[in-house]
């Protein structure tokens, strides 16, 4: 199977691949060392969280603009979201801010379950950043992807924050409901 993002191919086959695309738009020198840089970027913080106890899939190779690494057989979070899911995932996620893991793309779309374990999957956004801001935007992309896929997300963002509150900080939390107010502010001035 082949997926197609913004960023890069992904082939899965017994492993994957993830494999960044050239920017067309950009200077062809810049385009590599940029491709690269962010190779390896995403690579080291994917083991960073397996370190700190974030399942993710095992790094096998690194090649400039494309990582090897397992492939995780299993089902899609989207498919089977739960309470008890989302807040282990609040508990995982407060587990990577400790670490100063800003995953940048956080969806049920990126997280894999497998044999009672969620992996998380994609860290082509991740970046390194001790801001409470940071983080807090993490937690508000998630709350939004529940609000897009799912019609109890309220249950699903309460049992998140239960999970996170566990290891993380309740500032981080309140920065979330901080930037989505920000956002009910700017729809309303644009009516």
């Amino acid at each position: 199977m082949i997926y197609l993002g913004g960023e890069a191919e992904v082939r899965i086959e017994d492993v994957v691949v993830k494999k960044r695309k050239p920017k067309r738009y950009r200077l062809k020198e810049i385009d590599e060392v940029l491709r690269i840089k962010r190779t390896k970027t995403e690579a080291k913080l994917i083991s960073m969280a397996r370190r700190i106890g974030v399942p993710t899939p095992i790094i096998l190779d690194v090649e400039e603009d494309t990582i090897i690494m397992e492939r995780i057989y299993g089902t899609p979070v989207k498919d089977c979201m739960s309470e008890e899911i989302s807040r282990e995932i609040g508990r995982l996620v407060a587990k990577l801010h400790s670490a100063n893991i800003v995953h940048g793309d956080l969806t049920p779309m990126n997280m894999i379950l497998s044999e009672g374990k969620i992996y998380f999957v994609d860290f082509g956004l991740a970046f390194i950043d001790s801001r409470v801001e940071a983080k807090g935007v993490d937690l508000h992309v998630y709350f939004e992807a529940l609000k897009a896929g799912f019609e109890n997300w309220e249950i699903l963002r309460d049992a998140f924050i239960e999970g996170y509150l566990e290891f993380g900080k309740e500032e981080v939390v309140k920065r979330a409901k901080e930037i989505e107010e920000r956002g009910r502010y700017v729809e309303k001035r644009l009516q």
